[in-house]
Order: C-alpha cells, then sequence, then structure tokens
C-alpha cells in the first residue's frame, strides 16, 4: 500500500470502527514500534483530557486553530512575518489589513464564497457522525508537523499578536471526544506548495495486558512509518470538499465524533447554531456542510456561519425586541482596561406563536448550550453564566429566558484577563477577579434606574389577566420567588 492509498483509505473511513478494521487488515504499518507520543511524551494524558469539557467547546478550539492559519497565511503572503513589529497586533486589526472587503461579507453571497476556506462537513452515519475540518491556510510540511500539530506546550503562537491560540495544546481537546478509540487523521501541505502532502493518524494508546497492570493512564500517539510523517505528491486531491479540491492548507478529521444532544442532526443546522454562539464574533465566516446521502429531504445542507452577534442584529431577526451596548472603564480591568456589554432584549411573543412556543423557540436557536451571559475575547467565548446570573443578581425574573448578554473582554489587562479564564477557553476561573467582574455586572445592569430595570417594570405592567398568555408570563415571574402557601394559591395553574 502506497502512502497516497493509505491516507486515501484513512480519510474515506466514516467511523471509527471502519478506521478499526484498517489497522487490523494492516498489522505491519500500525504495529507498535510506528506509534509515537504525543508532544514527545508518554505522560500526555493529563494535559489532552485536561482540557475543554465539553465537545462543542473542543471544537471551537480546531476552528480558531483555522483561522489563525489563514490570518497567518494572508500575513506571509503579504511578505509579513507574522513575529515581526510590523505584523498586525490585533485579529481585528489583520482583518482590516488582509481582508479589505471583509465588511461585504455581511452579503450572504460574498459570506458563503468566504467561507468556503474554512468548512467543517460532516460524514459517517446519522448517529455516529464524524466531522471533517478544512482550512486554506497556512498549512505544514511533514517534518514540521511534530513541532506544531503534534506538539503540546511549546507556545508557538505566543509571539503572533493577531492569532487567538497561544497554548499551543487547544487542538489537542477535541480528541477525547473521537468515539472510544479517539482516532484523529491530521493532513496538511504548506501554501506555498513547495513540499509535499504530509499525513499521520493520532488515537489513544491502545494498553496491552501487561501495561494494565503497570500503568495507571493511557496516553496519546500517532503514527510514523519508517521514522517519518508519512508523505507523498500531489497537485489536488478529491476529499469531497464544497466547491473545491485539496490543494494546500491542512484537512482534520474527527471520527465518531460526540456531538451533545441538540447538535446532532444536521450539521448545517443544529452544530450551526451550536457554534454560532460560541463564535460570538469569528474574525472569518465558516461553512457547515451535510450531505444528501445523510438528509436527502433537506433542501438547505451548506450554511455559511458568522456568529451569534450577525443573527441576533440582522434586521428580520423577529424575535429581539431591542438591544444596546455600555463600554465600561474601570480600574478593575486594569490601566486602559475596558469592557463592552451589550444587552440583546427577546420578545415574550412573537405573531401566532403562544408564550411558551415562542420561549421554546428562543430557547433552542438562541440558548442552545445554555449560556446567558457570554464572555468572549476576540469573538470567541471564553467562559459564560446560566440564566441563574439573571434571576439571582439581577432578580429580573420575567428576563430569565428573554436575555443574552454578552460582556467583550478583548480590550481588558492582559493580567485581568488570565486571572478570568482557563487556559481551556471554555470556563472562567473560579477566583477573587472573576468574583469582583460578577458584582461589578450585576450593579451596573440591575440599576434601579437602567434600561433593563425599566423595560423589567414594563413587562410586569403588561400582565393583565385578559392576556390570554398571562399564567405563563405569571409563572415565569414567579417561578425562582419564596412564594408562601397563599400566595401559591393565586399562580397555580
Amino acid at each position: 500500500m502506497t502512502n497516497r492509498d493509505l491516507f486515501l483509505a484513512l480519510y474515506n473511513a466514516s467511523t471509527e470502527s471502519e478506521v478499526e478494521a484498517l489497522l487490523k487488515k494492516y498489522p505491519a504499518i500500525f504495529e507498535d514500534t510506528n506509534w509515537y507520543p504525543l508532544g514527545g511524551n508518554a505522560s500526555n494524558y493529563g494535559v489532552i483530557e485536561n482540557q475543554q469539557s465539553s465537545s462543542i467547546a473542543a471544537l471551537i478550539e480546531k476552528l480558531t486553530n483555522s483561522i489563525d492559519a489563514i490570518l497567518t497565511r494572508q500575513c506571509y503572503e503579504a511578505g509579513i512575518d507574522p513575529k515581526s513589529s510590523v505584523a498586525p497586533r490585533s485579529m481585528e486589526e489583520a482583518v482590516t489589513k488582509f481582508f479589505p472587503n471583509s465588511r461585504d461579507w455581511d452579503l450572504s453571497g460574498f459570506r458563503k464564497k468566504q467561507a468556503e476556506n474554512l468548512q467543517i462537513l460532516a460524514d459517517g452515519p446519522k448517529l455516529g457522525t464524524s466531522l471533517i475540518i478544512y482550512d486554506n491556510g497556512e498549512g505544514q510540511h511533514p517534518q514540521d508537523f511534530e513541532n506544531t500539530f503534534l506538539s503540546l506546550l511549546r507556545g508557538n503562537k505566543n509571539e503572533i499578536h493577531f492569532v487567538q491560540g497561544k497554548y499551543n495544546m487547544g487542538g489537542s481537546g477535541s480528541i477525547v471526544f473521537c468515539g472510544k478509540k479517539r482516532y484523529q487523521l491530521i493532513g496538511s501541505r504548506k501554501f506555498d506548495k513547495s513540499g509535499t502532502f504530509g499525513f499521520t493518524l493520532v488515537r489513544s494508546h491502545p494498553l496491552s495486558d501487561e501495561e494494565k497492570t503497570t500503568k495507571k493512564n493511557t496516553w496519546y500517539e500517532y503514527l510514523k512509518l519508517d521514522g517519518v510523517i508519512p508523505f507523498f505528491e500531489i497537485d489536488q486531491l478529491d476529499l469531497g470538499l464544497y466547491n473545491r479540491k485539496f490543494e494546500t492548507g491542512t484537512v482534520i478529521k474527527l471520527y465518531s465524533y460526540d456531538l451533545p444532544a441538540g447538535s446532532r442532526s444536521v450539521i448545517s443546522r443544529d452544530l450551526n447554531q451550536s457554534l454560532n454562539e460560541y463564535l460570538f464574533e469569528p474574525a472569518l465566516p465558516i461553512l457547515t456542510v451535510d450531505t444528501k446521502e445523510r438528509y436527502p429531504k433537506d433542501i438547505n445542507l451548506e450554511r455559511p456561519l458568522y456568529g451569534l452577534k450577525r443573527r441576533l442584529e440582522q434586521d428580520e431577526n423577529k424575535y429581539i425586541q431591542d438591544y444596546f451596548s455600555e463600554t465600561y472603564v474601570d480600574e478593575l480591568f486594569g490601566k486602559n482596561g475596558q469592557i463592552k456589554v451589550t444587552c440583546y432584549v427577546f420578545k415574550n411573543k412573537v405573531d401566532e406563536k403562544s408564550v411558551t412556543e415562542t420561549k421554546n423557540t428562543i430557547n433552542s436557536e438562541f440558548f442552545k448550550n445554555n449560556m446567558a451571559v457570554l464572555f468572549s475575547v476576540n469573538g470567541q467565548v471564553h467562559g459564560h453564566y446560566t440564566s441563574e446570573f439573571i434571576t439571582r443578581s439581577l432578580k429580573m425574573n420575567l428576563l430569565k429566558n428573554h436575555l443574552l448578554i454578552h460582556v467583550d473582554c478583548t480590550n481588558v489587562d492582559i493580567d485581568f484577563r488570565n486571572e478570568l479564564f482557563m487556559a481551556s477557553r471554555d470556563r472562567l476561573k473560579d477566583g477573587n477577579e472573576t468574583r469582583e467582574l460578577r458584582s461589578y455586572l450585576a450593579k451596573k445592569l440591575g440599576a434601579k434606574d437602567g434600561r433593563l430595570a425599566e423595560i423589567e417594570k414594563k413587562r410586569k405592567e403588561g400582565i393583565t389577566v385578559e392576556q390570554s398568555d398571562s399564567k405563563e408570563l405569571i409563572k415565569s415571574f414567579t417561578k425562582n420567588l419564596p412564594l408562601n402557601s397563599d400566595l401559591m394559591k393565586y399562580t397555580r395553574i
């Protein structure tokens, strides 16, 4: 079997069981001596396992890496060293510099065309979906895989200011959600076509009976053949990408990926919505693609995603009653630090829908991941509060299911930011800075003379016994209140 045949056989495997069958069919290729520990460290289990707590958050890290790769490619093609002083100092500056027509992405046609450079595609059965991530980014030579894709904690991007990554480990977090065997295929070719196409397979090391008696944990490892990352020459590869052949960049396949309930159906719809929440305002649009083989009756199998912010603020969003922003400058955020807070208030009732139907639709389309307060850096959500913040800290029960708050932390002092978020970028730390920020937000947003208080007051006044949906509104208002037995008599349905 040639290296090309081997890659295509692995790539065309739809599930981890099919990959497993290949390993058994070609034992000489996949023998134990051809596997090497990820990051060069057989104690890598803790680093890889202790990252994102959800498969969606882990998937976001893959997409973020792809955005970084595309921006880095643009920087090289502009003749600029990404680590130099003349390189962009922020992600926003990079997009403005390298994509001068980026404003056109607000138009669907231009957005979808750009999104072809970063695709996430579905493969395999409906209940065992594998995901393919393709980016037309920087790409890597096979001989550089071990210092990039397969390295851990090297800080490869720490000196590049316009990219999101810096810890050199986020890309490995998704491995733990790849079925039971943790198979992940990586293929890449440098953007300038100066080298060959390289690939490797990552997996969880299968412990032998003897190793089970001597090892506490397994480890993660990758495939080399004859001591090197396998490679072969290409001009183009037909990998089933949308509207293009693979020439350069990177393609990654996550086998039998453990998607949560609510994101397992048509990925161009359900997964698209989940990703939009975590990528509140991504630097680049992304294309989500499903297949006719999986969903023959679906008529919209390719949808670009460009962040929840744009979905919320588009003119045709009939669910939004109002939204407004405030910028807060305070020494809490460090010298010259500031946060921008945007509140999105949803309507109680839309068109012919009842209050309950409206609430359920809003929840499924905009709160898929149960995040009511989103904290982001460069458009990527790094942590969140649930609606508990709205009921307990703001004490606005009527807005519990109808308020989404975005807190942009991009411009806070780096020391303060590092105290807020875990390195996994999927949750807040439980520390003094986090508690102080929560208290600050509660005070600012919960002010009795503030806009949210005014909206809450109007909603209370709008509840009348003549309204057909008044019982639902009263239940929403009273659900989190400590009611006595006499008052409960008037609120029972």
